[in-house]
């Protein structure tokens, strides 16, 4: 996905500078798949403000997103890739062999008609995922366990990735972008790839009313 620079006609469209996501299918997301979102407005449990300056805003619809991978085993092809109003990265629709569908992270080159799948050991390309000691050392991965079985909790936002260095003692060493180095046990799963939008990060919103 490319930039989308603007005419300066106003003032705040000579700096806004988005991501063109002309390519994203533009219809409505898989009813099954979503869920009612409320808005807090920057209240707790109690409705007294803890957060100073929430509210408003476009009305939002939740995607139910695998971050476990639950379908092993069963190869499933990309349909199709959404925005997703709740995250940076963009959303995959995977029809699975038996006819179930799932939202997932979609990952940088992967495509629409692409294949994917979860198991134990499984091809090392772009949204396949498997645990961590099925993959080789140097390898780029996304939407990592921190506890095997919690689901993909490392990361998951735009353009983010991190990079198998080691393995040691059934852990496996992970690095950061920031340089961090963390140890997960290597039962853990993650998905292969960098997670898609990095051009988020170039983005400029133009003017401070935008969100």
């Amino acid at each position: 996905m490319a930039l989308k620079h603007y005419n300066p006609t106003t003032p705040s469209q000579r700096q806004l500078v988005t991501v063109d996501r002309s390519e994203l299918w533009k219809g409505k997301p898989v009813k099954k798949l979503t869920r009612g979102l409320t808005k807090s407005g920057g209240r707790n449990n109690k409705g007294r403000i803890t957060m100073w300056h929430r509210g408003g805003g476009h009305k939002r619809t939740y995607r139910i997103v695998d971050f476990k991978r639950r379908k092993l085993d069963v190869e499933g092809i990309v349909q199709r890739l959404e925005y997703d109003p709740n995250r940076t990265a963009f959303i995959a629709l995977i029809e699975y062999d038996d006819g179930e569908q799932a939202y997932i992270i979609a990952p940088q080159r992967l495509g629409v008609g692409d294949k994917i799948l979860a198991a134990q050991r499984a091809d090392i390309k772009p949204g396949n995922a498997m645990p961590i000691s099925s993959i080789p050392v140097g390898t780029i991965i996304h939407n990592v366990e921190l506890k095997p079985g919690k689901g993909g909790q490392l990361a998951r936002s735009a353009g983010a990735y991190v990079q198998l260095v080691g393995r040691e003692s059934g852990y496996a060493l992970l690095r950061l972008t920031s340089g961090e180095v963390r140890r997960v046990r290597a039962e853990c799963i993650a998905s292969i790839g960098a997670v898609s939008n990095p051009d988020q990060k170039n983005t400029n919103l133009g003017k401070a009313g935008r969100k």
